[in-house]
């Protein structure tokens, strides 16, 4: 990683409402060390969220602001030379995310991002993997509750059995929370774009090598109950299955054979049924462009819940991990999911990346496979629980 630039860190998006967030986390917990500046392309709001970063830490009144915009490449390409670490909230990724990887791709500069976007993660895979292997670049996707938690947790798990045989993973999720516009948004533009979604993950299977002499994949269960958490369970069709499988693939530690089912975890089988139902419904709306206006426009970009209302929030992932004749429960457990906790592992993962010693590995990585233990470390120093239930 080059070492001789202004910035350990840089982050884009901090006006909006997760970015915002983030910036706060940074404020209130990174190392006295750590040199940084946000950049956003409204230079009014960057200096009006610096001032509520001044409000927490007197000493960040001057701190650095960066005017980049999506729509400008050299700017975007000033604040990826500028920076050791780039992490970033500017989303729907899909529309808004492509050039600045392009640009952290170009100058051997780390990224993150809190992407959930399935699409958008492999077109940069396509796009932008190689000549990140060539600069030395580690692009990591996927850093906040889309997947730390499910790609840790798994991690977690398949530590405890011996890898010299099958491993099989399921991972349960249960949350409570709400979510801001920026979630809301890219949501529904995933939901709009399955036929794009489609095409881009074929795009990345006809490239991407597979593991030698290894098997890893990530299948979808059934509806069922889960009888010893006493919940029903239905699949979840998000990003984490994804993300962990090409962990698996990466990492020799998941086994020769390795199977991944990831669900959402209910007490009663008619909310799984309503949920299924509802689900389908938004997926067939957001599909027809006046009802996709109609619903992108129910809530304005910057909106999210309150402190008193994130502070009730909370996530619970269970993961029952097999292999080798044993058997065990763990489970990853916090606040927020999507914000308060998003925040913090998106700051932990730019930390991480800029101050840890880490595998020297480069391109399109997962949050295990660029960051592994050390993120793992770093999580439960920073409030969230990884146990052990049943080994």
């Amino acid at each position: 990683m080059p070492t001789d630039r202004p910035y350990d860190l840089v982050l884009f998006g901090a006006t909006g409402f997760t970015g915002g967030l983030t910036a706060e986390y940074l404020a209130r917990h990174a190392p006295d060390r750590l040199r940084w500046a946000l950049a956003g392309r409204n230079p009014a709001k960057l200096a009006a969220v610096r001032e509520r970063l001044a409000a927490i830490d007197p000493g960040l009144a001057e701190l650095p602001l960066l005017t980049a915009d999506v729509t400008d490449p050299a700017s975007l390409r000033a604040v990826a030379e500028s920076a050791r670490v780039v992490a970033t909230t500017v989303g729907p990724y899909v529309h808004h995310g492509e050039p600045l990887v392009a640009a952290c791709a170009a100058a051997g500069t780390d990224y993150v991002d809190i992407t959930g976007e399935s699409e958008f993660v492999d077109l940069m895979y396509v796009r932008h993997h190689a000549e990140a292997v060539r600069t030395g670049a580690r692009l990591v996707h996927a850093c906040g509750f889309d997947s730390i938690p499910h790609d840790l947790g798994a991690w977690y798990t398949v530590k405890q059995l011996p890898a010299d045989g099958p491993v099989t993973v399921d991972g349960y999720v249960r949350a409570g929370g709400r979510f801001s516009a920026g979630t809301y948004h890219s949501a529904l533009t995933a939901f709009a774009r399955t036929g794009e979604m489609s095409r881009a993950a074929r795009a990345r299977r006809a490239v991407e090598p597979r593991p030698d002499g290894r098997r890893v994949r990530a299948v979808p269960g059934r509806v069922g109950r889960v009888r010893e958490f006493g919940q029903w369970a239905a699949p979840l069709p998000t990003i984490d299955p994804q993300i962990v499988r090409r962990s698996a693939a990466a990492r020799p530690e998941y086994g020769p054979d390795f199977r991944y089912r990831h669900f959402a975890a209910m007490k009663r089988l008619p909310t799984v049924l309503v949920s299924g139902v509802g689900l389908a419904a938004v997926v067939g709306l957001v599909k027809v462009p006046p009802t996709r206006r109609w619903l992108l426009g129910r809530l304005a970009s910057g909106q999210g819940p309150s402190a008193e209302q994130r502070a009730k929030s909370w996530f619970r992932v269970r993961f029952v991990g097999a292999g080798g004749g044993r058997r065990v429960v763990t489970e990853v457990a916090g606040g927020d999911p999507g914000y308060d906790e998003t925040a913090k592992m998106l700051a932990e993962s730019a930390l991480c990346l800029a101050f840890d010693d880490l595998p020297e590995t480069a391109g399109q990585l997962t949050p295990v496979a660029a960051m592994g233990d050390a993120l793992l470390e770093r999580l439960v120093r920073a409030g969230i629980t990884f146990r052990t239930l049943t080994a």
